[in-house]
């Protein structure tokens, strides 16, 4: 098998700590071993985000991403209105799930790949009783990354819960939860926080989760006050969970602590400005602003000339593994994410074997057009009679 360089949004490469992590030894969950392997996983990420834990909790779920935002979003709005206010295909997620789980869901809609309207949301928020708000951070399907803490002084403002699905935000940008006055936060083990797929975290404020007690239960397994109720109380999780996949998530919060988080955060800066700017000096446009963009992640405009399959594989067969469109995008860009282990090397491999990949497209569109011109003449010829001929 090919070992793949994986420039994609998560999952990413490891580091071999990481890889060495989910060979360690086989433990019971419900032992100490594992008490001390969470409250140390816990401990961590509180650390990375600058919390301490009189005041806020983390809780680790086996799951995705998407388990986490539906643990809280079927866990914290209760009977209450939640707006969410979607730019993109995972905020379009958001409403589905919260559809499922919560008969008071309202939407507020702005195309993909747009900035929010503060106005009109403020002006939404003024004319409607919402309760709870909820938003993705970094909207992976065209890497804008939305304003939350704007967002979070509105929700402050109006007195409602404030939920942001950080999934693959987390990691790569710094998330100040109390100045943009987010209750609660998810994210995932796969993508800048550079663990392998397969967990995901909740991060929220202390009296929140205690309020969750009283809220009626919509579902067992993602109950997020039970997650909470186990941690505080048993340093344990509610249901068996990934052991070894926990191992791995230690060990690579330890790697992002060992580096610095100010580093690990320039790292990714780094990777993405020079990304970008080779990409740029191929003559490729971005679908959005720079300004605009989060430090995982550039989609980029594919030229009309080419077949984003093709293009693709032409990548694969080099060992490059990119993301393709989805939904109004599909066929239109491609993504390039930053993350997990990326040497300077493998950055420059990439832009190198872009500029290969892309040249052969051009190579192939200029043949194609010398056998149409070619073509096009043996046709006028075979028109001509045989005195048209001979005088010519």
């Amino acid at each position: 098998m090919n070992n793949y360089l994986l420039f994609t949004p998560g999952p990413v490469n490891v580091a071999n700590s990481v890889r060495l992590a989910v060979a360690k030894e086989d433990i019971c969950h419900r032992e100490v071993e594992f008490d001390q392997l969470l409250q140390s996983i816990e401990t961590k990420l509180l650390k990375i985000f600058e919390l301490k834990q009189a005041d806020y909790r983390a809780v680790v779920i086996t799951g995705s991403g998407t388990a986490a935002n539906e643990s809280m979003l079927s866990s914290v709005v209760g009977d209450k209105n939640i707006l969410i206010i979607t730019n993109g295909e995972f905020g379009e997620r958001l409403v589905d799930i919260s559809t499922i789980h919560n008969k008071n869901t309202y939407r507020l809609d702005f195309p993909w790949g747009e900035v929010f309207d503060m106005d009109k949301i403020s002006d939404y928020l003024k004319c409607n009783n919402i309760d709870v708000i909820a938003m993705v951070h970094h909207e992976t399907s065209s890497g804008m990354l939305n304003p939350i803490e704007k967002i979070g002084a509105l929700a402050k403002k109006h007195n409602a819960l404030f939920i942001v699905d950080g999934v693959s935000s987390a990691g790569a940008e710094r998330i100040d939860m109390k100045k943009c006055h987010i209750d609660f936060f998810s994210s995932s083990s796969s993508k800048a926080i550079s663990s392998y797929s397969g967990l995901s975290f909740i991060l929220g404020k202390v009296q929140e989760f205690e309020k969750l007690k009283e809220l009626p239960v919509k579902t067992m397994y993602l109950n997020l006050y039970k997650f909470y109720y186990f941690i505080k109380t048993l340093s344990q999780t509610p249901n068996t969970p990934a052991v070894h996949l926990f191992f791995a998530l230690e060990q690579a919060l330890i790697n992002f602590l060992d580096e610095g988080v100010i580093n690990r955060y320039a790292t990714l800066k780094n990777r993405a400005k020079r990304l970008r700017q080779g990409m740029s000096n191929l003559g490729l446009k971005f679908l959005i602003a720079e300004k605009d963009m989060c430090s995982v992640l550039t989609t980029v405009h594919i030229p009309e000339h080419i077949d984003v399959g093709n293009f693709r594989q032409k990548l694969r067969e080099k060992s490059i593994i990119i993301y393709e469109g989805k939904g109004c995008f599909k066929n239109k860009v491609f993504q390039v994410g930053n993350i997990g282990e990326l040497s300077d090397d493998d950055i420059q491999y990439f832009l190198s074997s872009l500029s290969n990949v892309l040249a052969s497209f051009n190579m192939t569109e200029k043949s194609d057009i010398q056998l149409t011109s070619a073509a096009h003449v043996s046709s006028l010829v075979e028109q001509l009679s045989p005195t048209q001929l001979s005088i010519a």
